[in-house]
């Protein structure tokens, strides 16, 4: 377990992080270009209707991005640190979203409930992104679309042991493997970078469908295997 998938190591971490999130995180490593482009790949048909899930929204960034698509009223934004939420609760663009305190593996909405799910730079600290996808599935309904954004793991040897050892960068094919496990069908992906990065595949947009109602077919694997694992423990 990477020390920043420790959740209630990371709840502390944002606490301070927090106060500085939107100066020096966001212009470095998830710029509004990378944003933009990630959520170009969205299908916002229709947006005047689409219910949206933000899921570990922050400061709200990548919000912002989303208000900008479809209506603020239709958007509601998840994270487990409130920390991170005072500081979107309190930009204009924001006020009329809703928040919710809440984790990405256990999402408290119900199953068939959104349009559109998003989560961008949040996948690095879930401790079992498979069950975070699963979650996706479950809280869209048939015919929505789930869009993850996050890092892909370094090729570089040194640079790829740092990055593991605080946080997950999945390989890219976890990606697609978790997608299509969780049942998602007809994924598309397209990869982002910050303009000082010359490597293409520093991070990556994937975007699948539900293709029908009620939770994800893997989620009962996984349940299974949680049951084995803590019996395994006792």
């Amino acid at each position: 377990m990477r020390f920043m998938q420790h959740k209630q190591e990371a709840y502390w971490f944002y606490r301070y992080l927090s106060i500085f999130y939107d100066k020096l995180v966001n212009p470095l490593f998830w710029t509004e270009h990378m944003r933009e482009k990630a959520l170009d790949r969205g299908d916002w048909t229709d947006a005047e209707s689409l219910q949206v899930i933000d899921v570990g929204s922050g400061t709200g960034f990548t919000t912002q991005g989303i208000v900008s698509r479809v209506p603020a009223k239709n958007v509601t934004c998840v994270d487990q640190s409130p920390h991170q939420m005072k500081h979107a609760k309190a930009k204009e663009a924001l006020q009329d979203c809703t928040f919710q305190v809440g984790d990405a593996e256990d999402i408290p909405y119900p199953t068939d409930h959104f349009d559109r799910y998003v989560s961008a730079g949040s996948i690095e600290y879930w401790p079992n992104p498979q069950q975070g996808l699963n979650e996706a599935y479950r809280v869209i309904k048939p015919g929505g679309k789930a869009l993850m954004i996050g890092p892909i793991e370094p090729q570089n040897p040194i640079s790829k042991f740092i990055a593991n050892a605080w946080m997950l960068f999945p390989p890219e094919e976890d990606y697609h493997r978790y997608f299509k496990d969780a049942g998602f069908v007809d994924t598309e992906w397209v990869y982002v970078r910050p303009h000082w990065q010359k490597n293409e595949r520093y991070g990556i947009a994937l975007i699948g469908t539900k293709p029908v109602a009620g939770e994800s077919p893997n989620s009962a694997a996984v349940a299974q295997s949680a049951q084995v694992s803590s019996d395994e423990n006792m």
